[in-house]
């Protein structure tokens, strides 16, 4: 079954509801996390497509992309796992990669497991 895509004025919409409550020290709500994660995981899909890495976002989303050798059965040789914050700051440009990792809460593995050159996603203003 396929997905259903999210169109884009309702995903940016999404994306900017959670820029706004960042910004303002509130919690954005789960039905607008859950938009903003899967619509930046669709736009990481479109933007390198293929499926050497799996990007996993729980309980949101999970996409597969980049180029390359893939997988067909299990669990892929490439994995990258980080909580919708997270992630939702990578999309965003609000939070660097480096930084990611660095907090301890992405946890990357495959020597392919880096979609850093694929990021910011959704500019935040000012970015």
């Amino acid at each position: 079954m396929a997905r259903v895509k999210i169109e884009d004025a309702v995903g940016l919409a999404a994306v900017q509801d959670w820029l706004s409550a960042q910004e303002n020290g509130k919690d954005a709500g789960r039905p607008v996390v859950a938009t903003a994660v899967r619509y930046s995981l669709q736009l990481l899909a479109e933007r390198v497509p293929g499926n050497a890495v799996e990007v996993r976002v729980p309980p949101f989303g999970a996409v597969q992309c980049v180029e390359g050798p893939g997988h067909t059965r299990g669990t892929p040789p490439n994995v990258i796992e980080l909580p919708a914050e997270l992630w939702l700051g990578l999309a965003t440009g609000i939070l660097a990669w480096d930084d990611a990792v660095a907090s301890g809460q992405l946890h990357a593995s495959g020597v392919r497991a880096d979609v850093s050159f694929a990021l910011p996603l959704v500019r935040a203003a000012g970015s």
